[in-house]
């Protein structure tokens, strides 16, 4: 039987705060793989300042060479919000038998109730969520049953379950790599060297690039 883990984001840009735990799940559980997927359109985040292509390309760069993290383009290939849900869905036709595996982090799952058809999220996968050693677990009183403290307990279910793992705490958020970025700085240790390289050769997050991609987002809205 296959288990895949799933990371989801926008990814903007991707950063060693999105891979280490990524890497620290798979190995923790027993994943096959982890699925890397920028989503094409956030339903509860703003616009993503760099397009869907150069988000992409970034995420490739991040990993390279890595066999067990795969970058899955199908949020960005489908049209409208980017809902787990659809890409749950699409993952078990694709892999039928695999057991799937949703990685997010503790604030993300603190509002969990709020997702799209999130009730059958936890029929399709099991949630991972990571937490950090300093930090308590918000749990949403509707998943509290759910949730398990041993991982044996995810391999003797096919979906439904969601178990705490805790990960390395990196302090590295987008925003402030975008920041860094739109002033000149230096990233390096940030962020994957591929990743950084393509950033900076194409000058992303810089006022310029901020600009173009303003336009394009205007253009899409007006083309809609």
């Amino acid at each position: 039987m296959q288990r895949i883990g799933i990371l989801g984001g926008t990814f903007d840009p991707v950063h060693f705060g999105h891979l280490r735990p990524a890497v620290e799940v798979r190995a923790a559980l027993g994943f096959d793989q982890v699925r890397l997927i920028p989503a094409r359109v956030s339903p509860l985040r703003d616009s993503p300042g760099a397009s869907g292509a150069d988000r992409l390309a970034m995420l490739r760069a991040a990993a390279e060479g890595e066999p067990d993290l795969v970058v899955d383009e199908r949020e960005l290939e489908r049209p409208g919000p980017s809902y787990t849900i659809d890409t749950l869905e699409s993952l078990a036709a694709e892999f039928p038998g695999a057991r799937l595996y949703f990685i997010m982090g503790a604030d993300a799952f603190a509002s969990f109730e709020r997702w799209y058809r999130w009730p059958e999220i936890l029929t399709t996968a099991h949630l991972v969520v990571t937490t950090r050693p300093e930090a308590a677990l918000t749990i949403p009183p509707a998943v509290a049953e759910a949730v398990t403290d041993d991982p044996a307990e995810l391999e003797r279910a096919a979906a439904g379950l969601i178990h705490a793992q805790g990960v390395t705490a990196l302090d590295i958020s987008a925003t402030a790599i975008r920041r860094t970025a739109a002033a000149g700085g230096d990233l390096r240790y940030l962020m994957p060297e591929g990743a950084r390289r393509y950033l900076e050769q194409h000058r992303l997050y810089s006022p310029e690039s901020a600009a173009r991609e303003r336009a394009r987002a205007d253009g899409n809205r007006s083309a809609g």
